[in-house]
């Protein structure tokens, strides 16, 4: 089988390209969350990036609404033939979507890709849980419905993505302390709620049936979390990420992270992730000073051969230059992708 690279991004309010029917706005139209380029511009910057790391299969985070958009730009923008697909969430204008390329003979030339509405299952309606302080029973949902898809290799290999974006946890005004923390422990609250029943209402039944238990599963996108606790995960007591992961009780369960494996012995041991982020913002409570967040993430499920590779945050491009010089208007996140060898 050849090797299959999966791309996954957060490509950063990409409705902004597109007029309600659908079409581009003109070129020289400016983006309404990046007011110092145009549409033009950003079309370029964003076709460039996903051109020059070259790969077969794209998860695509606060993509258009409609998958004629997305269609549109991988036909009119990038190189290539390419099948896009997006998950329409209604009220939300971040959705998140998928596209293969299918004109290098790497998947089935009839049904490449099977597109599951993730609308209607189960786990991703939403859902009550109690809180564990109080007993009470609180209400949440997902601003976004996951991308799922079932892809299909030229050998007839079958592996399946489900693409995430979860609750921000961003803050960019500045408060008061005391609604500040309130602020912060809510959304940090709702992404431990929404990777709970990922996990325990999705991937652990995923995982355990066996209709699906055998297929291999790829969970990517922006979780707005990253390892261990923070200042708000501290109270919670639990991380988001790692809730999604897996339990430890149940290993066989567990999935794989991609970017841990990058890292080198010593830093696995010491749980050292400085050398991983996949975003930057300036800090508007703290002088401006620029923070640096891992919270995009590629998991995998474990079979019983290494099938999930190489994994890149793409930092720079290929010639050597700096991904926020060469395509400064194409995204506030770094791309991330991996290698698959079934």
């Amino acid at each position: 089988m050849a090797t299959i690279k999966v791309l996954c991004w957060n490509m950063e309010w990409m409705n902004d390209l597109f007029l309600e029917d659908g079409s581009y706005k003109a070129d020289t139209s400016v983006p309404s969350h990046h007011p110092t380029t145009n549409v033009k511009t950003r079309r370029e910057h964003l076709a460039g990036v996903i051109e020059d790391i070259n790969p077969d299969v794209v998860v695509v985070v606060e993509g258009p609404n409609k998958t004629i958009e997305l269609q549109r730009f991988f036909d009119d923008d990038v190189l290539g033939d390419w099948q896009a697909h997006i998950q329409t969430s209604k009220g939300s204008s971040q959705c998140i979507g998928v596209a293969i390329r299918t004109d290098l003979s790497k998947f089935d030339s009839t049904n490449p890709i099977q597109i599951f509405d993730s609308q209607t299952i189960a786990a991703f309606n939403p859902f009550d849980l109690e809180n564990e302080e109080n007993g009470i029973i609180e209400k949440y949902k997902f601003e976004r419905f996951p991308a799922y898809a079932e892809i299909k290799t030229a050998d007839q290999k079958v592996f399946r993505i489900l693409g995430l974006h979860l609750k921000s946890k961003g803050i960019f005004t500045a408060y008061e302390w005391s609604k500040w923390w309130s602020i912060s422990d809510g959304t940090r609250k709702k992404i431990l709620a929404q990777c709970s029943q990922i996990r325990q209402k999705f991937t652990d039944i995923y995982l355990k049936d066996p209709e699906t238990k055998n297929i291999p599963l790829i969970i990517c996108g922006d979780i707005n979390d990253g390892p261990g606790l923070d200042a708000s995960e501290k109270r919670l007591f639990g991380s988001g990420i790692e809730r999604l992961m897996g339990n430890v009780w149940k290993p066989k369960l567990s999935l794989g992270n991609a970017l841990f494996d990058t890292l080198t012995s010593k830093e696995q041991d010491n749980l050292d992730f400085t050398n991983i982020y996949t975003t930057s913002f300036k800090d508007p409570i703290f002088n401006g000073v620029y923070q640096k967040e891992w919270i995009d993430h590629i998991l995998y499920s474990h079979i019983e051969k290494d099938w999930v590779q190489k994994a890149v945050i793409h930092h720079k491009m290929s010639d050597g230059q700096a991904i926020f010089r060469k395509f400064k208007f194409a995204s506030d996140h770094m791309p991330i992708s991996v290698e698959v060898n079934l």
